[in-house]
């Protein structure tokens, strides 16, 4: 068997610690396509992975990271309609092995990449994606509301700022800096202030829903504003932990991705 090439993280650390080799060349079964990878989604949260830090999750070198690819399914493991086969497809790898030439995955997980969409766009997508769609359900985003959208312009803040006002809400949003504060407020935002103000959390004002991706003590000042019957959706810590939020009668607290 002709292995293929990956990306191994050997031990948490700087970018260095990734490193090229190889690894065995896989082999889809029932209920499985291969998928021969063009582009490897590197998200936020792996960053802080590789780098040991405080994830929702943790993997143990020497192990092949990355959780989210695009490509061309190549085949079809047995019981699998060949549908699939030589169609565009962006797709979760289940937690690792993203960082290969090719990878496994079940048949009913990959997502088929319309035409006039690249590859590129749509792994981009994936994960954040996912998880915006995510928390504006969980969260029960609609007309009427106050959004506060922390880290509004990231990957999965700036797509809760369209998401939310698609929904209805007035959102405001708070981003690191002027040039941050320009993209979430071009992105749609009906509010835009830079958390790096000492005096921003009187410029956002009561809110009913807020989505940390930061935590910290920014993410707990963002829950102070939060009216009664609020919603504190946590679903980052960029801050490297989550807000240190107190248990509030009639408030509703989320953590997670």
């Amino acid at each position: 068997m002709v292995d293929v090439r990956a990306v191994w993280l050997t031990e948490f650390g700087d970018p260095g610690v990734l490193r090229l080799g190889d690894a065995p060349d896989p082999v889809p079964g029932p209920g499985e396509v291969l998928v021969a990878v063009a582009f490897a989604n590197t998200t936020f949260v792996e960053t802080q992975l590789r780098a040991g830090g405080t994830v929702p999750y943790r993997l143990q070198p020497p192990v092949i990271p990355g959780n989210g690819v695009g490509g061309v399914v190549l085949a079809a493991g047995p019981g699998v309609d060949g549908d699939l086969v030589g169609r565009r497809v962006v797709t979760a790898t289940g937690g690792s092995g993203a960082y290969a030439e090719r990878v496994v995955v079940p048949a009913d997980v990959p997502f088929v990449v319309p035409e006039g969409l690249g590859l590129d766009d749509a792994v981009a997508l994936l994960a954040d994606g996912r998880t915006a769609k995510a928390l504006v359900r969980t969260a029960e985003v609609g007309p009427g509301d106050r959004v506060l959208v922390e880290a509004a312009a990231g990957g999965v803040g700036s797509l809760l700022v369209q998401l939310a006002s698609q929904a209805g809400a007035t959102v405001v949003a708070a981003a690191g800096g002027p040039r941050k504060v320009a993209v979430a407020q071009d992105l749609g935002a009906d509010r835009a202030v830079d958390y790096s103000a000492p005096d921003w959390a009187d410029e956002v004002g009561e809110v009913d829903v807020v989505f940390d991706g930061v935590g910290g003590d920014l993410g707990a000042t963002a829950f102070s504003l939060l009216r009664r019957g609020g919603r504190f959706v946590a679903y980052g810590l960029a801050s490297g932990s989550w807000a240190p939020v107190p248990e509030a009668r009639g408030i509703s607290v989320h953590r997670g991705l």
